[in-house]
């Protein structure tokens, strides 16, 4: 069951508003050597073009933060950089320009002191800070208190040695590699703090399994009001965890599909290649939509057979359903014609792009 969105303080990460009424955005993470500044930006500007909202980029080494003031300056996307261990890589990142900086708190070298410098440098630079934990970086001590309530416990620390530097610009993330574990840390979370929850199962692994985890734990979140920004976390291209991200998204009522593609499930009815049709269409939608044009249509159908279509997808503005070896055009219901599928595909695609416009 859907619920109302949890409260949370709203933040920015550059020009994105991230909690409050904001809407859920989505967020990935380059795969490039950050200080190949030209490469990393090609990536972001490909990001970007598929519907990212917010990119992150590793920082190991001071060459790297340095290199984030040409990606920072060249990007379409705020840049949130990911620190580990060594506070002045985060200060130097701010320095570049970076819009956010993720580091644990805990795990900076230098104890609190190395906290208060970058509170006070991120304070100034007006940015936040994303803190968090996932299941391998939680202390062993709070082990006691179960895995999401170690997660939890970790972050509310990780917020309080912020917030006694004047500290509160702040966003958290609670990551398992395990779904359960993950909703259950963030689920106690969010009923402890009004902070702005970046959501996702970490580790989840190559697309055939890191989809479903992802879905099943980014999704059941979502659907319980709680989630500001999400990422899907794979083992593969950055582009995959932002079309994932974008359908959980969709699928969860919380951003249009503009427009939505149904295809229905191939049977021993379908006498046409519904897979290769559907994948063609689906291909059509996320080359125009990639290069920054709007399709005013709600809803395009691909359909095996006339069971299926065009009765059960009358509502669909445009679609194609097949017959014996033929498919036919219809439009709301109504058939327009039967045509080989190739040529049937050419009549949709000129049928898509009458409502495509920049």
């Amino acid at each position: 069951m859907f619920r109302s969105r949890r409260l949370s303080r709203k933040i920015f990460v550059g020009t994105v508003p991230v909690g409050g009424d904001a809407p859920v955005s989505v967020q990935s993470m380059c795969n490039t050597d950050t200080r190949d500044a030209q490469t990393t930006l090609t990536q972001i500007r490909a990001l970007a073009a598929a519907g990212c909202d917010i990119i992150r980029v590793a920082v190991p080494d001071m060459k790297a933060a340095e290199s984030l003031r040409e990606i920072v300056s060249g990007s379409p996307l705020p840049v949130v950089a990911d620190i580990h261990f060594d506070h002045r890589l985060a200060l130097a990142s701010i320095a570049s320009g970076a819009a956010a900086v993720r580091l644990n708190p805990g795990n900076l070298s230098g104890g609190e002191e190395s906290v208060r410098l970058v509170a006070e440098a991120a304070g100034n630079a007006g940015i936040p800070i994303r803190v968090g934990a996932n299941g391998g970086s939680v202390q062993s001590d709070l082990l006691a208190h179960g895995h999401a309530g170690a997660l939890t416990r970790s972050v509310l620390g990780q917020c309080a040695m912020l917030e006694k530097y004047g500290f509160s610009n702040i966003k958290v993330s609670l990551k398992s590699s395990d779904v359960a574990s993950t909703i259950e840390a963030c689920r106690y979370f969010a009923e402890r703090s009004d902070y702005p929850m970046h959501i996702g199962v970490t580790e989840a692994g190559t697309p055939g399994r890191g989809i479903v985890k992802s879905a099943v734990g980014i999704g059941a979140l979502l659907l319980s009001g709680i989630g500001d920004t999400i990422r899907v976390s794979l083992t593969a291209d950055p582009l995959e965890e932002v079309r994932a991200g974008i359908r959980i998204l969709e699928s969860c009522g919380l951003r249009a599909a503009e427009p939505e593609i149904v295809s229905c499930p191939t049977c021993g009815r379908t006498e046409i290649d519904l897979v290769g049709l559907a994948e063609k269409v689906e291909d059509l939608v996320a080359s125009i939509k990639s290069s920054g044009k709007k399709i005013r249509l709600k809803k395009i159908a691909v359909m095996g057979c006339v069971v299926n279509g065009p009765g059960e997808a009358r509502d669909a503005d445009i679609g194609l359903a097949g017959g014996r070896g033929k498919v036919v055009l219809f439009r709301r219901g109504e058939i327009m014609g039967t045509f080989d599928p190739e040529e049937g595909f050419a009549l949709l695609r000129e049928e898509i792009l009458k409502y495509t416009e920049c």
